[in-house]
């Protein structure tokens, strides 16, 4: 080991799953601060059929293990036969290797499934611990013929360690709501040109007319909205992927497992539901994931998923709301641009090195794109 490893023997290895892993010892490398790298969440999706057999997402968990068979860090990995559900688009590199002569899948991803939002992907008891789990992935790809290695929406504080293990870094833009101590929505609006204020107080009243609006958390959630929510989500699902990533089950084991880190809210109309959308707490951030409706109501996406997440965030003293991908539509309400991250490792040389120069002129057009945007938000300017 060199200077700074942690003392005793260790062991790297492949885990068939999350789930098979102590909970208590996946959640204590760091993974509690964040919903979707928590051992419940992410064995839900596993015994859901969310992910595993047919999905082209495979469980790959790498571990980091002391002489006593003790948990000291992970990598949530998966292998992939697609590039579906990442929200990181590689597929001009897939074709470019392929029509090369190379073949591109399977790949190794370490992620999140189907969940665009900043997170580690390096759970670590010590950080000196890094370079054996990046080097590891590595390995994984060489003795399997994978053509590379994936770690997207990489949380800010982890960027420098697969820097240092000289992954490839690839930016992007996500449009994230930041909380400046706004004691009120009110006092957030008050942030905002006169224009814009009034705009969205116009959306607020149209969405709200005629509608209930109820939030639920924890024990609160019912299998009934549950139900009602999986018909939104189905909904959504075809129309924006074909077909929905997460299984009915997966949503009854998130209640099951993680309801109180839920915020599901649900519109009625005539005392039936018409809309909802799914939100994540983290320690410091709510996350908006999943949106859907039976009747289309003018200005109701914006209300349920980004001024009622703005309230909750503002009430639970949250420090921001990270809306999930695209979407430029949520500049005009508040979401500022945000630099998102994610690292790469290629295993042939020639490929990597086209892929590092299309990356160095790709991030120049990134960071033009967040100067243009940051300069049309909807904030008084000074």
């Amino acid at each position: 080991m060199s200077e700074g490893d942690p003392p005793g023997e260790l062991t790297v290895r492949l885990a068939p799953s999350v789930g098979s892993l102590p909970a208590d010892q996946w959640n204590a490398l760091g993974s509690d601060r964040n919903p979707f790298m928590s051992h419940e969440f992410l064995s839900a999706l596993e015994d859901s059929g969310s992910v595993g057999e047919g999905t082209g997402w495979d469980p790959v968990p790498i571990v980091v293990m002391d002489a006593e068979e003790r948990l000291l860090g992970a990598l949530p990995s998966y292998v992939k036969g697609h590039s579906q559900g990442e929200y990181v688009f590689d597929h001009a590199w897939a074709d470019a290797l392929q029509r090369a002569g190379g073949r591109y899948y399977p790949k190794l991803q370490i992620a999140a499934p189907f969940t665009p939002a900043n997170g580690p992907r390096l759970l670590l008891r010590d950080e000196s611990l890094a370079p054996h789990l990046l080097k590891a992935a590595e390995t994984v790809c060489l003795q399997n013929g994978f053509s590379s290695a994936h770690a997207t929406f990489i949380e800010p504080e982890q960027r420098h360690l697969f820097e240092q293990a000289g992954w490839l870094m690839r930016s992007d833009i996500q449009f994230h709501w930041e909380n400046r101590g706004y004691a009120s929505f009110d006092d957030f609006l008050g942030e905002l040109a006169s224009r814009k204020r009034r705009a969205l107080r116009k959306e607020r009243a149209a969405a709200q007319e005629g509608v209930r609006i109820e939030r639920l958390s924890g024990d609160d959630i019912r299998p009934e909205h549950w139900d009602a929510f999986w018909g939104f989500y189905q909904d959504t699902g075809a129309r924006k992927w074909g077909s929905p990533y997460l299984t009915r089950e997966a949503f009854t084991l998130i209640g099951e497992r993680m309801a109180d880190r839920v915020v599901l809210i649900l519109a009625y109309m005539d005392g039936l539901p018409i809309a909802g959308a799914l939100n994540f707490l983290g320690k410091d951030a709510l996350y908006g994931r999943y949106w859907g409706c039976s009747l289309d109501k003018r200005f109701l996406h914006f209300e349920l998923c980004y001024y009622q997440a703005i309230e909750i965030a503002i009430e639970r003293g949250l420090e921001r709301v990270e809306a999930g991908a695209q979407g430029g539509h949520k500049l005009s309400r508040g979401y500022e641009p945000v630099k998102t991250w994610s690292a790469h490792w290629l295993a042939d040389p020639g490929f990597r090195a086209a892929v590092a120069d299309f990356l160095a002129r790709e991030r120049q057009g990134v960071a033009l794109d967040q100067n243009y945007l940051v300069q049309r938000t909807p904030f008084r300017k000074a």
